[in-house]
This record gives C-alpha cells, structure tokens and sequence, in this order.
C-alpha cells in the first residue's frame, strides 16, 4: 500500500484556514487509510471536504454536488481517473482535478494533463503539499483582478478571461485552469521571450516543490492543443526560455 510522507504536523496554518475557508474538495481514493488522512488533514486546513472510494462513485458526488476542486486517485477499481476526468469534461465540468499518482514518467504526466487534470501529485506525497497543491490550484481558477484584459488576442488565438473560454481559427479550445493561466501570461508577453523561472513564479507563484520539468509539461500539452492543427505560435528559445510569436 502506498504511504503518506513526513510533514503531516504542519499542513494547517493560519493563512491556510483563511484561504480555504469555504473551498469544498472532493477527495477520491480506494484505500481507506489514505482517504481517511486526505480528508481529516483538509478538514484541519479549513476546507470543506467529502469523499468517494471509486470512479463511479466520485460522478456521482460531482454531479450531485459540484467540489471547488478534486483530488482523484490514479488507481481506482472501477474507472481509473483519467477517465473520471474524460467523463466529466465531456460533461461540461470544469472543477480543477489534482491527480495522485504513483506513476512520475512524462507520459504520464503528459497523460493526465490530456484527461483534463490541473496539477498532479506522486506517490508517497507529504499532506503538506498537497495542500499547498490545492491552494495554488484555487489560486489558479480564481485569478486577481491584475491579470490583465479581459480579451487578449494575438493572431488567431482569443483568450476571454471572462468567460475562461480560448478559440484558435474560431474553434474553441478547452484548457484546465493551469494550461489557460500559462496561456494567458504568455499572451501578455507576446513577443517577448520569458523564462522557466518567470513561469513558475506567475503561475505557480514559486510554490515549494515544483522544478523546470513542470514547466516543459504543461507548455508541452498546451502545444498540443493550440498548435497541432495550426501554425505554431509557442516557441522554445534554447537555454533562455518561450516566446509567443507568429511566423507567418
């Protein structure tokens, strides 16, 4: 059986209460042991959770009550997440997933990404971070008023912050909370080149933890979905960084 890491005694802070404070989770994993401690530890950070111990099970509690986000087992014995997460973007669902996985390879990443996950955490994982996971996520799906205009548009791509749609060529394009914060600050960058480390400070907010690598992934699946049919507009400047321009 998989095991929680060390840092479970710090997961609750002050500022952690206030920031969740009315934030619902719905918590998904087939093993008692981790579903009881993911719950009882959310709860103490001052999120409002409930739970489900199988795929069927976590459609059930989303259409019937819809969380603010969802932490959802890789591994379940029924439908295994990424199809939870297929079904329930299919559906026109929109709640951030943050996936548990024992599996760390980028193609399963990549993998998760694809079925609509935000975020992802591996196993053995400290509460702790999961909890920083949630927040930053929550942060993510509600973004400040200072993120700039509403409508962005830079050649054929339209990002409405508004609406949290994005259209390339006038097709509409679904992207998690992650992938659209990514393309928005590289929309409000247009033409300029910025950094890894300028990502993870925008949209991650240089939480504990995260490395290049997360970067490279997420810039990767939204390649995939803004590019592949089009004209590339994400590019890789080596050594220094992404830069959003049109070739054409």
């Amino acid at each position: 059986m998989e095991f929680v890491g060390a840092g479970a005694h710090r997961v609750a802070t002050v500022s952690d209460r206030a920031a969740a404070a009315a934030a619902s989770v719905l918590v998904v994993d087939d093993e008692p042991y981790i579903l009881d401690l993911l719950c009882s530890a959310l709860r103490l950070s001052g999120f409002e959770v409930y739970s489900a111990d199988s795929g069927r099970g976590a459609l059930e509690a989303a259409t019937r009550r819809p969380p603010d986000v969802m932490i959802l087992d890789v591994m379940l014995p029924d439908l295994d997440g990424f199809t939870v997460a297929r079904r329930l973007r299919a559906a026109g669902s929109e709640v951030p997933v943050l996936f548990l996985t024992a599996r760390d390879a980028v193609e399963d990443r990549i993998a998760g990404l694809s079925a609509g996950g935000d975020d992802y955490v591996s196993k053995p994982f400290s509460l702790e971070e999961v909890v920083l996971r949630l927040h930053a996520i929550l942060r993510r799906t509600k973004p400040a008023d200072d993120d700039g205009p509403d409508r962005l548009r830079f050649a054929d791509l339209e990002l409405d912050a508004g609406t949290h749609r994005v259209f390339r060529g006038g097709e509409q394009i679904w992207l998690s909370a992650t992938e659209f914060k990514l393309l928005q600050y590289l929309m409000l960058n247009a033409g300029k080149v910025v950094s890894k480390r300028q990502i993870l400070d925008r949209v991650w907010q240089a939480e504990a933890g995260r490395a290049d690598r997360v970067v490279e992934t997420f810039v990767s699946q939204l390649r995939r979905k803004i590019d592949t049919d089009h004209p590339p507009l994400i590019h890789t400047v080596r050594g220094v960084g992404y830069t959003l321009r049109d070739n054409a």
